[in-house]
């Protein structure tokens, strides 16, 4: 099953550019009932190792604008660190429930936000100052290295709402970009809490076919409706981790001890 599931979230990223946090950690979540915080650290170094098959074969075909690249990374790089870092200090114990309801959250907002762009018939960018774009993607980078999400979802919106590059530019040079964010992130959290292999190889077992997969149907096939199917099962994948992170009850207060002398 983990291999299957690995297989159609490497299609999707493949073709769409989206799905490396937004799909994985809410599957790992609620069919393989990892905890959160580990299912985030899996997202992140499998978002890695099937954007590194992926964005070389959109930048063999000059689909990757270096100069909007570099202005996302100005703003990604940093908050991804401090959001990998933030997730790190915190206690594992009482992780799990806020985790949920971010990933939860995010996902829902970064699928709903995509929904709404793809159904447009006609998408009017409106391009700003490039110098503005670090600022724009900073809680981006934020979100991701919290909770693997969004850097697929969000920075798709905003490189087609707030830049005038083409549909297959905008794929490429967001999966770019998500590649940046998931080795900074994906490097902290597998540095300080390590990475559960069993299961990552399984999805990597059908991850990477899958991502050359899905670059290829991209060139035949347009995007546009199986993204809409995606932020529809997104919604719904958000909305339950953030039920069941409202259903579990909070972490006990711990007990303190008074020692005797």
């Amino acid at each position: 099953m983990e291999t299957l599931a690995g297989f159609l979230i490497a299609l999707a990223i493949g073709m769409t550019g989206v799905g490396a946090g937004s799909i994985t950690a809410p599957i790992l979540i609620l069919f393989f009932n990892e905890p959160a915080p580990e299912a985030v650290t899996i997202a992140l170094v499998f978002g890695t190792v099937v954007k590194l098959v992926a964005t070389p074969i959109y930048l063999s075909r000059g689909q990757v604008n270096f100069r909007v690249l570099g202005y996302l990374a100005l703003g990604g790089l940093p908050a991804v660190l401090a959001g990998s870092l933030l997730l790190n200090s915190m206690a594992k114990a009482s992780l799990n429930q806020p985790v949920l309801i971010i990933v939860g959250v995010t996902v829902v907002l970064a699928a709903t936000a995509t929904l709404w762009r793809s159904m447009q018939t006609k998408v009017e960018a409106k391009p700003i100052a490039l110098k503005w774009l670090p600022w724009i993607v900073a809680p981006i980078g934020l979100e991701v290295g919290f909770s693997s999400a969004g850097a697929g979802a969000l920075g798709t919106v905003a490189l087609m709402r707030f830049t005038s590059l083409l549909p297959a530019e905008v794929v490429g040079t967001d999966l770019a970009f998500g590649l940046m964010l998931s080795v900074v992130g994906g490097g902290i959290h597998a540095s300080m809490t390590g990475v559960p292999w069993p299961i990552l190889t399984k999805l990597l077992i059908g991850g990477v076919p899958a991502v050359l997969i899905g670059t290829q149907l991209a060139t035949v096939l347009s995007p546009r409706k199986m993204r809409l199917a995606l932020c529809v099962w997104l919604i719904y994948i958000g909305s339950q981790l953030s039920y069941r992170a409202l259903q579990q009850p909070n972490a006990p207060a711990p007990v303190k001890v008074t020692r005797v002398r």
